[in-house]
C-alpha cells in the first residue's frame, strides 16, 4: 500500500453536535455512584453533553488557535495501524514535542499531518485528574481547616473546582467521541483516495460530513446509544491504553465502514447503516464513561498544591491543610 501522509479536511468535524452531544451526555448518565454528586445531576450531565461539542464551535478563531487545535482531532493510521506510516500506538512519545520529532525524523509527516488525537486524549485525561483531585482536597480543607476562613476560602474553591471541572470533562470528552469515528483515525478520512482499492471502495469526498452528521442526526437516538452501551471494563491499564484501545478498535471499523457505503447503507433509515453509527457512538461513550471513573480513581494518589502534598494524606488526615497549601507564592 501506498504510505504517505494523509491531511483530513480542515472542515471535518469529528462527530457531528448530535453525535458528540450523544457521546458525552450518555457517558455522564452512566457515571456510577463512586463518583461525586456534582459530575452526575441532570444539570451537570446536560452541560457535559453540549460542552462535547464546543472544540468545533471554536473553529474558525484564528491561528495560532486553529492550527494548534485542530489537528487534535484526528491521528492517520496507515492500513497497519501505524501512525503516518511510522509510529505504533503502543510506542508513542509522551510529548507533542517528542511525537513530532519522531514523525519528521521518519519523512514528510509532522503531528500537524499526521494528527495527535491520541495525545489529546491523554492530556485531557490527565487534567481531569488534577481537577479531581483539588476537589478532594478543598472538600477536606472545608470541613477540617483550623482557621474559619481557611475553610470558608476552601468551600468557595471547591464550588470554583466543581465548575471547571465540568467544563474540563466536557471539551476533553470531545476528543474521546472523534477517536470513535472511524474515518477520524485513518488514512481513508473521506473517499478511500490514493491507495490500493482492490474492492472498490468510494473514492468520492462528502461520506466523512454526511455519515457523521446528517445520518447520524436523522437516525441515530439517543436512547439506542445508551442501551447499547457496555458495562465498566476494568483493563487494569494506563490512560495511554484505554486511548489506545479506542482508536484501534475504531481503525479496525473503517474497512467495514466503506463496504457498507457501497451497500448503500448510510441512507436515511437503512437499519444496518443505523446500527452501525450507533455502535461506534456507544464504544466511544462506554469508554469515555470508564476513562472519567479511572481519573476520579486516580485523583486519590495525586498530589496539589504547592510544594506537592498527597490527597490519601489529606483525606486521612495526616495533613491538615491551610490556606497558604494552595497559594504561598
Amino acid at each position: 500500500m501506498l504510505a504517505i501522509a494523509v491531511t483530513p479536511l480542515a472542515s471535518a468535524l469529528g462527530w457531528g453536535a448530535t453525535g458528540h452531544e450523544i457521546v458525552s451526555g450518555v457517558a455522564a448518565e452512566l457515571l456510577p455512584e463512586e463518583l461525586p454528586p456534582f459530575v452526575r445531576t441532570p444539570e451537570a450531565i446536560a452541560d457535559i453533553a453540549v460542552l462535547g461539542r464546543e472544540l468545533d464551535r471554536s473553529k474558525g478563531a484564528g491561528d495560532p488557535h486553529d492550527r494548534e487545535r485542530d489537528t487534535g482531532h484526528f491521528v492517520s493510521l496507515d492500513d497497519g495501524g501505524l501512525v503516518a506510516g511510522r509510529l505504533a500506538l503502543d510506542a508513542l512519545p509522551t510529548t507533542r514535542e517528542a511525537y513530532d520529532s519522531a514523525l519528521r525524523a521518519g519523512g514528510k509527516a509532522t503531528q500537524y499531518s499526521a494528527g495527535y488525537l491520541p495525545l489529546a486524549i491523554v492530556d485531557g485525561w490527565q487534567q481531569l485528574v488534577k481537577d479531581f483531585a483539588y476537589w478532594r482536597a478543598a472538600s477536606v480543607g472545608a470541613r477540617i481547616a483550623a482557621d474559619p476562613a481557611d475553610r470558608a476560602w476552601f468551600d468557595a474553591d471547591r464550588v470554583r473546582r466543581e465548575r471547571l471541572t465540568i467544563r474540563d470533562l466536557g471539551i476533553w470528552s470531545h476528543y474521546v467521541g472523534d477517536a470513535s469515528q472511524p474515518m477520524h483515525v485513518s488514512i481513508h478520512f473521506d473517499g478511500w483516495g490514493p491507495f490500493d482499492n482492490p474492492r472498490g471502495f468510494s473514492t468520492k469526498r462528502g461520506l466523512h460530513a454526511h455519515f457523521e452528521g446528517a445520518f447520524v442526526r436523522a437516525n441515530v437516538r439517543r436512547e439506542q446509544v445508551k442501551a447499547a452501551t457496555a458495562p465498566y471494563f476494568a483493563c487494569a491499564c494506563s490512560i495511554q491504553d484505554r486511548a489506545r484501545l479506542l482508536i484501534l478498535a475504531s481503525h479496525a471499523a473503517i474497512e467495514p465502514l466503506y463496504a457498507m457505503e457501497l451497500t448503500g447503507a448510510f441512507v436515511d433509515g437503512n437499519e444496518a447503516g443505523i446500527a452501525f453509527a450507533a455502535a461506534r457512538l456507544a464504544d466511544s461513550a462506554s469508554v469515555l464513561r470508564d476513562m472519567i471513573v479511572d481519573a476520579w480513581r486516580a485523583s486519590a494518589g495525586m498530589g496539589v498544591g504547592y510544594p506537592m502534598i498527597s490527597v490519601r494524606d489529606i483525606e486521612a488526615g495526616r495533613h491538615v491543610l491551610t490556606r497558604d497549601d494552595f497559594g504561598r507564592d
